[in-house]
C-alpha cells in the first residue's frame, strides 16, 4: 500500500477517534503529506475540529481545508441573533478586553476587528465564536497594537523557543519592527503550531510569519 493511501487512511482512523468529528461526509484525499479534506460538515467547530484532528496525524505535513458549513434547519441563526450571541460571550470572556472587539455578521460570517494588547485576546476573541448555532465562518480582522518594547524580541523568542525541544539549529528568528519570521525546520504539524505560538507570546509581537517547514 503506497504511503499516500496509509496517511489517507490514518486520518480517517483519528477522525473515527475524535467524538466531535462526524466523517460521514468528508473526503481526505492524500499527495506527498499534504492532506485535503473536502466535503461538508454541519457547524463551524466541527470544522476546525477535523482540521485539527487531520493536522496531529503523524506524516502529515501540511492540511489544505475545503470544507463546507451546512447548516441543520434547527442550527440556523439571524444575522442579528448571531451578533447578540457573539456580543454577549465577548462581554462575560475575561480574556478579552472589554469593548476592544466589535462584531459584524453577514450570512453568518462573523468578521471581529478592533485592537487588543496581546495575541493571546485575538484569538480568545475568535474562540467564543466559533460554537454559536448559524455561525458558517469568522474572519479575524482584530490587529496587535504597536509596542515601544518590540527592540529585542528576536533573541527573546530565540531563548523562549530553546527553553523548550527545539533544537538551536533548526529555527532561525528574525524580526522587523513588531514582525516575526521564522524559518528552517521542524518535525510536526504540532511543533511548527508550538513555535508560532512562542513567537506571538513575545511583547511587542505585532506579526508573525511562520515560514517552517516539516521535514
Amino acid at each position: 500500500m503506497s504511503q499516500d493511501r496509509l496517511l489517507q487512511e490514518a486520518v480517517l482512523a483519528e477522525f473515527a477517534w475524535e467524538p466531535s468529528v462526524t466523517a460521514a461526509h468528508i473526503g481526505v484525499t492524500a499527495k506527498n503529506g499534504i492532506v485535503t479534506l473536502s466535503g461538508h460538515v454541519e457547524n463551524f467547530l466541527e470544522k476546525r475540529a477535523a482540521e485539527h484532528a487531520a493536522a496531529r496525524v503523524k506524516g502529515v505535513k501540511a492540511v489544505v481545508e475545503e470544507l463546507k458549513v451546512q447548516l441543520h434547519s434547527s442550527m440556523e441563526r439571524s444575522d442579528e441573533d448571531i451578533a447578540q450571541a457573539a456580543a454577549m460571550r465577548l462581554e462575560w470572556e475575561v480574556s478579552v478586553p472589554r469593548d476592544a472587539v466589535k462584531i459584524r455578521v453577514e450570512k453568518g460570517w462573523v468578521t471581529l476587528s478592533g485592537q487588543v494588547e496581546w495575541h493571546f485576546q485575538k484569538d480568545a476573541a475568535e474562540r467564543v465564536v466559533h460554537g454559536l448555532y448559524g455561525v458558517v465562518g469568522v474572519f479575524n480582522e482584530t490587529t496587535i497594537k504597536p509596542r515601544a518594547d518590540a527592540i529585542n524580541i528576536g533573541n527573546k523568542i530565540d531563548l523562549a523557543l530553546h527553553r523548550s525541544w527545539f533544537d538551536p539549529k533548526t529555527i532561525t528568528v528574525t524580526t522587523q519592527g513588531g514582525k516575526v519570521t521564522l524559518t528552517g525546520s521542524v518535525e510536526t504539524p504540532a511543533d511548527r503550531y508550538t513555535a508560532g505560538a512562542t513567537a506571538w507570546g513575545a511583547a511587542g509581537a505585532t506579526e508573525v510569519e511562520n515560514d517552517l517547514i516539516i521535514a
